[in-house]
Formats: structure tokens, C-alpha cells, sequence
């Protein structure tokens, strides 16, 4: 059994004695250090009696005792109880700690949340100049003035102080034991820092007219097979298209997601917080079809989607998508703080459908796959996605089938249809930019293209190479619709 006592050794040139923690074990001796000095005062027959040192060191002693207690020490040497005593002593390091938590998250599949801590942890190193900061440089003056470096930043002003005082009470969570006394992180900046309020997001949905004259836009000239610009343009529609679908989920979607024209999946960014994972179903309309099969993987591709072919993660799809966007906003002559992104075009969907389509907050949240205020009422009842459905095929037919900016009247498009017969009555509409340029409807078509070929003479001239049409076909005996797109100079 190891024994302890406080004990001094040698006198400092300065008169001072350096107190020390003497070790006896298996009748060796050894010595811990201890931060504490007392001087002739502080001794009697060479014996420490200084009250403040002593109550120190007793503490600590207990501590000890108390460490040893959770193990079975019988076997070992001197050396290798200091050494795990010794542990108790060490600054920790939060830079490690931090690394440990960052990777926890993202075993834990929250890849985005870890992302942010990561973030968050490697600007306080590029403040403290060291990637190894520990505990007890995170006094209430250092975070304060890493705080201060922040205040020009939107977001990150209170994003990363959260996620550094997560992962702190975290530490003091695992390595303290407040029980027993054992305290291992002995700072606590947090009870003297403010965490500033982020900025509030400002507004950056667009109006109908402007997203319509953004999908009608000639997509810029690329030597590129696959350009950006056309990706940003294609992922831009979905998002709006789905119900403002986060990039991530496109980016993540599988297989086994897609069935019966429509997608489930969990939103990636609250699953993980909410009870019901945040599930969403949405159905995919007839407009969107055609860029949905554009982008399909390979049969033997467990993903849904083929982004992750030219993309290696979801950030990098996103920023890549943002790319391509503000490169057809400046191929429009707009301002560089004027360009969309692809968020652009998810609060888009949640104003148009507020404002212009008569749906309430409930309705949109719903749509948008948002926490609602029912909570315990999903955990109940089998939830039915159809109202977002028809709130959705609402927005795009408002967006893309009409001139008006504001629209009240509910209209619902029905699914899409494989085959007709010549004998069938058919109802052909081509729009650009929401306007109809022309419509037929007559018998004698035998599939979509000639419907097509027939609505082409009533494109005008004056229509930019390489701008987008919509063409709604309408099989009028089955009461069918189906949505197709095709760019000058590629399809017409």
C-alpha cells in the first residue's frame, strides 16, 4: 500500500523551500512536485506547518488515495504510481479533447454539427497561435478576446463560441469528478463571457419574376462537358422544385429512397434532434423529371444521384452548385452582392408559397420539412405528405406556368403519363419565362416529340441560343400532365 506526506527537500537560493508529495511503495521512495514554497516560517523541525500549504496538500493526498482506490496497484513499481498520479497534475489539452469530440460526432453520423466544431476549434487555434491549447489557457480573457476577433462575422460570432462551450462542458463532463472531489479542468471562462447574437439572416428569396427570368437565362458557353454554371442551374430547380431541399440530401439520397416518383428521406441537418428523425416524403413533379433522370447514377451506384462522382462531399457540391449559380447571375449583368445561391432558391419556395399562395406558416414549415409545434401529435399519427405535395406543384405553377407575382387560386397538376394513342385528344402549351407563346390541341400525335416538333413554330426568333422552354403536355381524354424542357440549340 503506498503512503504520502508533505515534505521539503532542498533549500533555493532565494530561502524558499519547494514543498513536495512523498511516494513510499514496496519500501522505495519517491517524490511528486508540487506548485507550493514555503520559507523557515513555514517549517517547524524542518517539518511543513503552514496552514494554506497544508490544507492544500492534504487535499491533494486525498485526491491521491482516492485515485489508487479505483485500481489494483499491488503489483506495480514506484515509478508506475507516480506516473498515474501524475496524470491528475498535467494540464489537459483541449486542442486533443476537441480533435476527440469533433470525431465522436462524426461516428455518430452528424457529419455537418462536426463540421462546425471543427471550424470552430481551428480558428481559436489560429487566435492562440498553437494547436495545442490547453484548459488552463481558456480563462475568461483569452475567450473574450478571441470573441472580440469574431464581431465582424454574421454567424460565427455566436456559432463557434457555442461550439468551444459545448465541447468544454463536455470535458469537465468526462474528465471531473465532482463527487469525489477530483477536478481535472479547474477554469471556467463561461460564467464572465457573453456570447454575441449572430446577425439575423437577411431575406434572400426572390420574387417569382426573378426566378423565372433566372431559369430562362442562357446558360453561359463552357468547353466543359459537364459545366458548373448547368449544374447550378439544374440543382437550383430542384431545390425548388422539392419543397427546398437542402444539397445535402440530394447529395446523400439513395437507391432505396426513390420509389413511386417519390423521395424519402431524412433531413440531414435536424434527424438527429428531432423524434419523427425528421422524415420527409416529396413527390417528384412532372416538371423536374426530366433533370432527375439526367442525373441518375448507375444501376450498380448505391447513391440515388451521381454527384458524388465529381464531388467528394456534400460542402463541395454545395459550394460547386454556388459557383455555377453566380456565374449565370453575372452571364445576367448582376452585381456580385445581388447573386443568388443556392438558399436563394429554398427561401424562395417558403415566400412564394406564404405569400403568394395563400398556404399558412404550418402549411410551409410542413412543406419545408421544419419543426412544427405538434410534436408529440407526429408521434402518434402516420403522417400523410400529399398537402405538401399539392403546396408544392402550387409554387411551380405559379413560378413557371404564369406571368403573375402574386397567385391565390390553387392549381394541382396531376402525374405524368407514359403512353397515348394518335386517337387521344391532346393539349400542347410552350412557355418561356412563364409566358405562353403558343398552344395546339388536336388528335393524330403519336408520342411527345411530335406534340414538341408542332409547338416549336411559335418559339420567336428573338429567344437567346441556349435558353430553357417549358413545354406542358396534356393528354385531355386521361386528364394527364406532363412537364418537358428543352434548351435552343440543344433540343430545338
Amino acid at each position: 500500500m503506498a503512503t504520502f506526506k508533505v515534505c521539503v527537500r532542498k533549500q533555493r537560493n532565494d530561502g524558499f523551500y519547494p514543498v513536495y508529495i512523498r511516494v513510499s511503495h514496496k519500501k522505495k521512495v519517491g517524490y511528486i512536485k508540487t506548485d507550493k514554497l514555503v520559507n523557515e516560517q513555514g517549517l517547524k523541525k524542518g517539518e511543513v506547518v503552514d496552514p494554506f500549504v497544508m490544507k492544500f496538500c492534504s487535499n491533494r493526498i486525498v485526491e491521491y488515495v482516492d485515485r489508487l482506490n479505483k485500481v489494483t496497484y499491488d503489483y506495480w513499481e514506484l515509478s508506475d504510481i507516480i506516473k498515474y498520479l501524475h496524470e491528475l497534475d498535467d494540464d489537459v489539452c483541449f486542442s486533443d479533447y476537441a480533435r476527440k469530440h469533433h470525431d465522436k460526432l462524426v461516428n455518430e453520423g452528424q457529419e455537418r454539427n462536426a463540421r462546425n466544431y471543427e471550424l470552430a476549434y481551428q480558428h481559436l487555434e489560429r487566435y492562440a497561435g498553437t494547436t495545442k491549447v490547453m484548459f488552463s489557457n481558456m480563462t475568461s480573457t483569452f475567450v473574450n478576446g478571441w470573441i472580440s476577433t469574431l464581431m465582424k462575422t454574421k454567424r460565427a460570432k455566436e456559432m463557434y463560441p457555442v461550439c468551444i462551450r459545448q465541447i468544454f462542458r463536455a470535458a469537465c463532463k468526462e474528465l471531473n469528478d465532482y463527487d469525489r472531489g477530483i477536478i481535472r479542468i479547474k477554469t471556467n471562462p463561461w460564467m464572465k463571457v457573453e456570447i454575441p447574437a449572430a446577425d439575423k439572416p437577411e431575406q434572400l428569396a426572390i420574387t417569382p419574376q426573378e426566378c423565372r427570368a433566372f431559369f430562362a437565362a442562357p446558360v453561359p458557353e463552357s468547353r466543359f462537358k459537364s459545366p458548373l454554371p448547368e449544374l447550378g442551374r439544374d440543382v437550383a430547380m430542384m431545390v425548388l422544385c422539392l419543397g427546398g431541399i437542402n444539397t445535402v440530401d440530394l447529395y446523400n439520397m439513395r437507391k432505396e429512397d426513390y420509389y413511386d416518383g417519390v423521395l424519402h428521406y431524412k433531413r440531414a441537418k435536424t434527424r438527429k434532434h428531432r423524434s419523427d428523425e425528421a422524415y420527409m416524403e416529396m413527390r417528384v413533379p412532372p416538371i423536374l423529371q426530366p433533370i432527375v433522370d439526367k442525373y441518375l447514377s448507375d444501376p450498380d451506384d448505391p447513391f440515388l444521384f451521381s454527384f458524388h462522382k465529381r464531388h467528394s462531399t456534400s460542402d463541395s457540391f454545395g459550394a460547386n452548385v454556388n459557383i455555377g449559380i453566380k456565374a449565370i447571375c453575372e452571364s445576367m449583368g448582376m452585381e456580385n452582392e445581388d447573386r443568388y445561391c443556392v438558399y436563394t432558391f429554398r427561401h424562395t419556395w417558403g415566400t412564394v408559397a406564404q405569400n403568394d399562395c395563400a398556404a399558412d406558416f404550418d402549411k410551409v414549415a410542413f412543406g419545408m420539412n421544419h419543426s412544427s409545434g405538434h410534436k408529440v401529435t407526429r408521434g402518434y399519427v402516420k403522417i400523410d405528405f400529399t398537402p405538401a405535395w399539392e403546396l408544392n406543384e402550387q409554387v411551380i405553377e405559379l413560378i413557371f406556368f404564369t406571368e403573375k407575382e402574386s397567385h391565390r387560386q390553387q392549381q394541382k397538376e396531376e402525374g405524368g403519363f407514359e403512353r397515348f394513342s394518335f386517337k387521344q385528344m391532346m393539349k400542347g402549351t410552350v412557355y418561356f419565362k412563364g409566358k405562353v407563346l403558343g398552344q395546339v390541341q388536336d388528335i393524330g400525335f403519336n408520342n411527345v416529340e411530335e406534340v414538341i416538333k408542332r409547338l416549336i413554330p411559335y418559339i420567336p426568333d428573338d429567344v437567346p441560343p441556349r435558353s430553357i422552354v417549358q413545354f406542358k403536355i396534356e393528354n385531355c381524354d386521361k386528364k394527364q400532365i406532363a412537364v418537358y424542357e428543352r434548351m435552343k440549340g440543344k433540343g430545338f
